[in-house]
């Protein structure tokens, strides 16, 4: 398994890490390929299948030029981007990287194909750049989910990297981390760490995760703080940060309910997914349509779980969801243009539940029946998002996962971890399930809610 904690948990930008992440990295990687770009004259992108259906609604074309700019996921301002953009679209050129600059204008250099996909995954994208004595480079690049990107033609299971240090722990299936587990006497976190430590140091490991989760945090703080309507021309209400107002008042509304704790772990995750949606600074958990899952959960345990030692909990729940998260990608997919959302929210619920059960000492045998949990009870789901946009249903997808995620848990942890089905088991049907799922309700918003809506709203008017 050559991934790491830190390929799970990736600090970008909404609305979206395959739509917009992926993409930002795809254009910005292509053009480093290409460099030097001083006699460049021009460059076209084109966008296919899920990219060019959604990617409007997903900021795909914000991102692509985003990343012909130079810009990157971690590091673009969100608050600066309009401006950015207006500006290029204004001067009708782009500069290359931040440098060098051509002749740029959408309709003319940035494409969307809506009825053609490419061939390795629906996720596609070409990049052209023409050279003055008209010379062209061209590749084409899959966004696979979570923020990954592949070249075309380069394995879906990259080849084992020689030159970075052997793990101590490798594994490709739970049934291996069990067995390592079994064999060493160590904990998944335990395990997990000792795989981190083998490429970067104990302290240097732990500043990341503490910097992850500090991202994480920061964004509910700001979702639950910020009022307003969504972007996109659906006219979306934000409601995490009225009704966090009124969970924290002293009157409770006539219709209130006795379970506080879990209406606050899904306003948690709401805000989260409200921020991805505005465009805010968010961590891909694994991916930005379920990134306010993790996080909820978390604030859950260190805040509603009392821990001794809520460090060490949240860096244990981290490295653990980050395995779950690493077999999910490498046995299925973490993309909902591949799967569907059970790709999305199922494995964040997942993710949630095993992390949520190793901070609280549960044995690998609990972690496991816990992350198999998240996942089967969200087989099938589709991704099938309105208007293109990653608002509804994702927004209350992740207040729902978040609380499932806890459940999971919980009945995780009252068992022995012996149960009947085995998470390599529920992966691989996530995968054949996902297969046999028609492509419009894979993140093409020709399928499910994102049709039967528009159409009931048309007849009305």
């Amino acid at each position: 398994m050559d991934m790491s904690v830190f390929d799970l948990f990736k600090i970008g930008i909404g609305p979206s890490s395959s739509h917009t992440v992926g993409p930002m990295v795809a254009a910005r990687r292509f053009l480093l390929d290409c460099a030097p770009l001083d006699d460049a004259a021009g460059v076209t992108a084109e966008l296919y299948g899920s990219l060019a259906l959604t990617g409007v609604g997903h900021a795909t074309d914000k991102a692509v030029i985003l990343g012909l700019m130079g810009e990157t996921p971690q590091d673009v301002v969100p608050t600066e981007v309009d401006a950015q953009l207006a500006a290029a679209e204004a001067a009708g050129q782009l500069a290359l990287l931040g440098g060098h600059t051509v002749p740029f204008k959408r309709g003319v250099n940035l494409i969307f194909h809506m009825a053609e996909s490419l061939a390795e995954h629906p996720n596609g994208m070409r990049f052209t750049l023409t050279r003055t004595d008209g010379s062209t480079t061209s590749k084409v690049y899959y966004s696979v989910g979570g923020g990954f990107i592949r070249e075309e033609g380069e394995a879906q299971q990259a080849a084992p990297d020689t030159t970075r240090p052997a793990l101590p722990y490798p594994f490709d299936t739970m049934d291996q981390l069990l067995s390592h587990g079994q064999s060493s006497g160590l904990s998944i976190p335990q395990m997990l760490r000792a795989n981190e430590c083998a490429r970067l140091g104990n302290e240097e490991l732990n500043a990341g995760i503490d910097r992850i989760w500090h991202v994480m945090r920061d964004c509910i703080n700001h979702g639950l703080e910020t009022p307003g309507i969504l972007p996109g021309g659906l006219q979306v209400k934000r409601r995490a940060a009225r009704l966090w107002q009124q969970a924290q008042s002293n009157v409770a509304p006539a219709n209130h309910l006795p379970h506080d704790a879990l209406h606050q772990v899904s306003l948690y995750a709401m805000a989260v997914n409200e921020e991805n949606a505005a465009g805010g600074r968010v961590v891909t958990a694994p991916t930005n349509g379920a990134a306010g899952i993790i996080p909820a959960v978390l604030r859950y345990y260190a805040e509603d779980c009392k821990p001794s030692d809520p460090v060490t909990g949240i860096r244990d729940f981290m490295l653990t969801a980050a395995a779950i998260g690493m077999l999910c990608k490498r046995n299925a997919s973490i993309s909902g243009a591949e799967v569907g959302c059970q790709g999305e929210v199922g494995v964040a619920c997942a993710m949630a539940a095993a992390g949520l059960v190793a901070a609280l000492g549960g044995t690998n045998l609990q972690i496991e029946n816990a992350a198999e949990i998240g996942i089967e009870h969200h087989l099938g789901m589709t991704c099938d998002p309105i208007g293109g946009l990653v608002q509804i249903p994702c927004i209350e997808r992740n207040g729902m996962g978040a609380v499932k995620a806890i459940t999971a848990a919980s009945l995780a942890l009252k068992g022995d971890g012996t149960h009947f089905v085995s998470l390599d088991e529920v992966i691989e049907t996530m995968r054949q399930t996902g297969a046999d799922m028609q492509a419009k309700y894979k993140e093409t918003s020709l399928g499910g809610l994102a049709i039967h809506v528009i159409t009931v709203n048309h007849a009305a008017c």
